[in-house]
């Protein structure tokens, strides 16, 4: 290689290493001047505190002097020199030391230096072409870096007192899939919840859109806030159409990560008028309808929503058929309980006693129609009366012991209020809150709880409509855009065996009731299934009259349940009582028996 290109080659390099080092510089000297624009204000502060507490106890004779001054101390290391004044101290202890310790060093340790020096600096050339840093993968768009400028500590500070802000100062921004994050730390009487009050004076601070939403939760530590600007969303470009192949409830619009919601959990949708309450449910209708041991009951007195899913699920939507239903499901349910076996506290779901999920849709109009509806019922001697029947004393069985025996309740409903629209012994029993867009904050912590704004539920800030927050204990308060499923598609699944109190082989059927503006029906009640409770009873009094306690032994069955199925079959007209107490088969079967 000739001189020149020698020397060209040389100068090449050069600038490579100078603009590398340049590079390098301002990366760390606009670190170290960030850490001390957010740190000088903690030494300030320290020293007023350290102040303060001098003038306390001028003496010394508590603690707080001396633990002032050590914060005072910990705050003065954790600021960093300006890099200008760090090189200046490295260069003068380096010049100290080579003019002390250099002419002691023997030539041979010369030489090695040199080798381990000329090492070391190719080493750090290759390592930094290797790891040279990468541009960002989310470039901001001209709205999110106009915010980030204005989030700035330098212009937060420069506004804050004339916005009402005074005692705030921002740290740096970040921007993340989900939008704009900014920690806020709080000083004097500032609060979280206070500075969520005073979003307006934010937004005009910040000059966001009106539309925009900001939401303002605790932050990591005390004494500072967390600031989200929804600039973006996670699920931006994730087909929100649902599939078989997409059966998850939606996407985390912060995470990005598929949400679903299991079945066996006492569920709480609630949402205004227009949020997306059923579009949101019908992903979790299709999964509690899929399946041998899934079984789904719809009360809709709408008749819209349930409507769709009638080849799927059983659907009542009138207040006799709910009430007929509910009491269906309480007889399963305390079945299922009195069979339990010792020690198994969970029922078992298989294909003749699935798992029942329960839908109230409109859980306020349910509970107002499905009250005081007369039916007709006959005493033990066949005479008939007319009773007032409510579909609510169900329902809130159902809430509270419904779980172990598997028979899951699910309340819907637009006006999320205890007792116009929650019954206040069924919001207690909700393990997971689906809340979409609600009109008030009230509304929002009957749903998600009384501590839901202070942790960052605000369901009254979503937008409308499918967007919701999952209350379940495990998910944070990140909105999820919930999966779109057409009626169509409802209508075009698969058809379901719908479940039938009388068509579960090992159970019996509910005790028949008659609408006051029917007929009462003069057709002989259905023969027990073979197996069951009821069956084994009159199988036990095929020998003759037996009294109550003699059919418990006869069957081995407890007493309780021999009780039960008594009452149904003397409801039914399949048993009579005799004078003496005993129980007796009818006139007309041939046969006497006993209970």
């Amino acid at each position: 290689m000739s001189h020149p290109s020698a020397w060209q080659t040389h100068r090449q390099y050069a600038a490579t290493a100078h603009r590398w080092t340049s590079a390098r510089w301002s990366k760390e000297a606009e670190r170290r001047t960030r850490l001390r624009a957010e740190r000088k204000p903690l030494v300030r502060d320290a020293r007023r505190a350290l102040a303060t507490a001098k003038a306390m106890d001028p003496q010394g004779i508590t603690t707080a002097v001396h633990t002032a001054e050590r914060a005072l101390t910990t705050a003065r290391r954790a600021v960093p020199d300006p890099l200008w004044l760090f090189a200046s101290k490295g260069a003068i202890v380096a010049a100290v030391g080579a003019y002390i310790g250099l002419p002691l060093v023997p030539d041979r340790v010369w030489m090695w230096s040199a080798v381990a020096v000329t090492v070391a600096a190719v080493g750090a050339v290759v390592w930094a072409i290797a790891h040279r840093p990468t541009a960002p993968d989310i470039e901001p768009t001209p709205e999110e870096r106009a915010l980030m400028g204005r989030l700035q500590p330098e212009h937060w500070r420069e506004h804050a007192e004339q916005r009402g802000l005074s005692g705030t100062i921002t740290a740096r921004p970040e921007l993340t899939e989900s939008g704009i994050v900014c920690a806020v730390r709080l000083d004097g009487t500032w609060t979280t919840g206070k500075l969520r009050a005073a979003g307006d004076h934010v937004r005009a601070l910040l000059g966001a859109r009106t539309d925009l939403r900001i939401e303002t939760k605790a932050g990591k530590k005390g004494g500072w806030a967390e600031l989200t600007i929804r600039t973006r969303s996670a699920a931006d470009g994730d087909d929100l159409l649902w599939t078989p192949e997409r059966r998850s409830l939606g996407v985390d619009t912060v995470t990005g990560e598929q949400v679903t919601v299991p079945l066996g959990e006492r569920l709480l949708i609630a949402g205004r008028s227009g949020a997306g309450k059923s579009v949101a449910s019908r992903p979790l209708l299709y999964d509690a309808s899929e399946g041998d041991t899934n079984a789904l009951c719809i009360i809709d007195l709408k008749m819209v929503e349930g409507r769709l899913w009638d080849h799927r699920a059983r659907v009542a939507s009138a207040p006799e058929d709910v009430i007929t239903l509910v009491d269906e499901l309480v007889a399963e349910m305390t079945y299922r309980l009195e069979i339990l076996p010792k020690g198994q506290d969970t029922w078992t779901p298989t294909a003749t006693h699935p798992r029942i999920t329960v839908v109230v849709d409109e859980g306020a109009e349910v509970v107002t129609a499905a009250d005081k509806v007369e039916f007709i019922e006959f005493d033990e001697k066949g005479k008939p009366h007319v009773t007032k029947r409510s579909a609510l004393p169900g329902l809130e069985s159902l809430a509270r012991m419904g779980r172990a025996a598997c028979v899951d309740l699910w309340w819907m409903t637009q006006k999320p209020t205890i007792n116009d629209g929650i019954p206040k012994q069924i919001s207690p029993q909700i393990s997971t809150s689906i809340c979409l867009s609600v009109r008030t904050p009230t509304e929002a912590r009957v749903v998600l709880g009384e501590d839901a704004q202070a942790k960052g539920w605000n369901a009254d800030e979503l937008p409308a409509p499918g967007v919701a927050l999952i209350r379940d204990g495990k998910r944070k308060p990140d909105p999820v855009r919930v999966r779109y499923m057409d009626k169509d598609v409802v209508i075009g699944l698969p058809a379901q065996p719908i479940w039938s109190r009388s068509t579960s082989a090992s159970s019996t059927p509910a005790a028949p009731l008659t609408l006051v503006k029917t007929v009462p029906s003069s057709a002989p009640a259905p023969a027990p299934a073979a197996g069951s409770v009821d069956d084994r009873v009159l199988s036990a009094l095929r020998s003759g009259p037996l009294r109550q306690a003699d059919i418990v032994t006869a069957a081995d069955m407890p007493k309780g349940t021999v009780s039960k199925a008594v009452k149904r079959l003397a409801e039914a007209g399949l048993l009579e009582r005799l004078e003496d107490g005993t129980l007796t088969l009818p006139a007309d079967s041939g046969t006497a028996v006993a209970s």
